[in-house]
């Protein structure tokens, strides 16, 4: 089985050195394991997971450190440093990962945070990143159905929201007017789709779709405040802001919620906030 640049690949220990451990590949042939990766009490015989890249010399080389991202996959990366080929992000291993100007959609600067595409290239072999994100997004029909939860990387600011890569495939938007707390260019989160549209777009949301959303927070809260001695302070004058902070949900879900607890005579609702019923 030929070996996976840029991924982990699961290879045997066939010849200890003093720098190290050589791994069998049964296409490439021994790959080394530098000595300061090999993990205590290693011997000939094991099976160790290691990722497989070049290095300064381009070399196939492993390691059993774990980079940020792998070939195939999309990450924020800061850049490390600068020269006349182009930028090197950091990405958890020794050498650094390289992004051609002719891949960067402005000039990288030192210290500053991207969000890139990792893949091989296809003349040379060696693993590069690209900050034209689009042309890697699929453009294959998503199976998505309303409501299905996903895992999103925040990948830049628009006019109308922010836009977010899902599960290292493909695009969606998230629509300011249906955001409710802080967000940035790296993050990863989890969120819902709302709708996939005709054209195959993918609009998300950031919070639980439907009457299971304020079912399960209407838990969430009643839990909150049993174990704050029976009463909390907030209330339907609370700023949607602070309760956002503290529970990460609108103050329509939470406005909700303490309807739903209500009607099951679980609180009462004071000026000053909201108390725990009397059993």
């Amino acid at each position: 089985m030929s070996i996976e640049l840029g991924k982990f690949n699961r290879l045997k220990v066939v010849k200890q050195v003093d720098f190290g451990m050589y791994l069998d590949d049964d296409i490439e042939g021994e790959i080394l394991l530098p000595k300061r990766y090999v993990p205590q009490d290693c011997k000939v015989g094991d099976e160790l997971d290691v990722f497989i890249y070049l290095d300064n010399e381009e070399r196939l080389v492993a390691t059993t450190q774990q980079p940020l991202v792998q070939v195939g996959q999309f990450a924020c990366l800061e850049v490390a440093w600068v020269n006349q080929y182009g930028a090197f992000l950091n990405w958890g291993l020794m050498k650094d990962l390289f992004v051609p100007f002719s891949e960067q959609k402005m000039k990288m600067q030192v210290g500053k945070r991207y969000v890139v595409h990792v893949h091989l290239d296809e003349e040379s072999f060696r693993i590069v990143a690209s900050a034209k994100v689009d042309r890697y997004l699929s453009k294959e029909k998503v199976d998505y159905v309303p409501g299905q939860e996903v895992e999103v990387l925040i990948w830049q600011k628009t006019d109308l929201g922010f836009k977010a890569i899902i599960e290292n495939r493909f695009g969606g938007l998230l629509y300011d007017s249906e955001i409710f707390q802080p967000l940035h260019t790296g993050m990863r989160l989890k969120a819902y789709v709302k709708q996939v549209r005709d054209d195959g777009k993918i609009d998300l949301m950031l919070q639980k779709p439907g009457a299971g959303k304020v079912d399960d927070f209407a838990k969430t809260l009643l839990e909150h405040i049993r174990s704050n001695g029976g009463r909390t302070p907030l209330n339907d004058k609370t700023p949607a802001e602070e309760i956002y902070a503290m529970f990460g949900v609108s103050k329509k879900t939470f406005k909700k919620a303490v309807g739903d607890l209500y009607k099951k005579r679980l609180v009462v609702l004071q000026d000053d906030g909201i108390v725990l019923a009397k059993e």
